[in-house]
């Protein structure tokens, strides 16, 4: 039970790689608010209290919609050990013809919704002894692909925060660090998996080849979460087994 007794956030998380991460984090004794705007396909969910794993909105584009989810969780719960800030989508599309419009939703939710995550958790989070923050990358952050350039855009600004906040924390008790997973068999990752074009030139290129799973992911965001990463900080930590472009 590497998280009992703690309680975390996970924006995004009632769907997809986010609600993986909820669930390894719930089993490992953890109490888990699974944000998101709506409940999505866990629609059965509870509301804060009522069990290791609730829902609560929000909408990470808006700062007191995020301030609102810190400030209930802290007070349903009395304490605040992990943020996972994993709330994000994708345009894609090659910039030449990506709307304005389209740029903006990328930039406001993955970007500006990380920073508006982050600031607002850690007063919470470096209460009652200090915690962890968790910000998500993408393998996209690193490496050209074409028609993914909001997605890439904002994914590269993610790990850029994540290292200036996390030196900026320095000696006080938040680590903050930045999980980056390559193609995942979940969520956004499930799509290029299934698309053979696509997946024939992509997934010659991971050493293990195949796609990660959920819970390798999960895994990952376990280590970073708990006591085992106590002198892990500011760090990227790539989780995609072994991939080459």
């Amino acid at each position: 039970m590497r998280l009992a007794g703690k309680v975390a956030i996970v924006t995004g998380g009632t769907k997809g790689l986010g609600h993986s991460v909820a669930q390894a984090f719930a089993k490992e004794g953890c109490r888990v608010v699974c944000a998101a705007r709506r409940p999505d396909e866990r629609g059965e969910l509870p509301p804060l209290g009522a069990g290791d794993l609730a829902h609560h909105p929000v909408d990470v584009r808006d700062p007191g919609s995020v301030d609102a989810l810190m400030r209930a969780t802290y007070e349903t719960y009395g304490r605040l050990d992990v943020v996972v800030a994993n709330a994000g989508l994708s345009r894609p599309g090659p910039a030449e013809r990506l709307t304005p419009e389209d740029w903006s939703d990328v930039i406001a939710t993955n970007l500006n919704g990380t920073f508006l995550t982050v600031r607002s958790a850690i007063p919470y989070v470096e209460r009652d002894g200090g915690g962890r923050i968790i910000t998500l990358s993408s393998a996209l952050a690193t490496r050209v692909a074409r028609g993914s350039s909001a997605y890439a855009a904002s994914k590269a600004g993610i790990e850029a925060l994540t290292r200036v906040v996390a030196v900026e924390l320095a000696g006080r008790p938040v680590t903050v660090n930045c999980l980056s997973p390559g193609f995942v068999d979940e969520g956004m990752g499930r799509e290029l998996a299934r698309n053979e074009a696509l997946w024939s030139y992509y997934g010659g290129k991971i050493a293990q080849g195949r796609a990660g799973r959920a819970d390798e992911i999960a895994e990952a965001a376990l280590f970073l979460a708990g006591d085992a990463s106590s002198y892990v900080n500011g760090h990227v930590l790539e989780v995609n087994g072994g991939l080459s472009w």
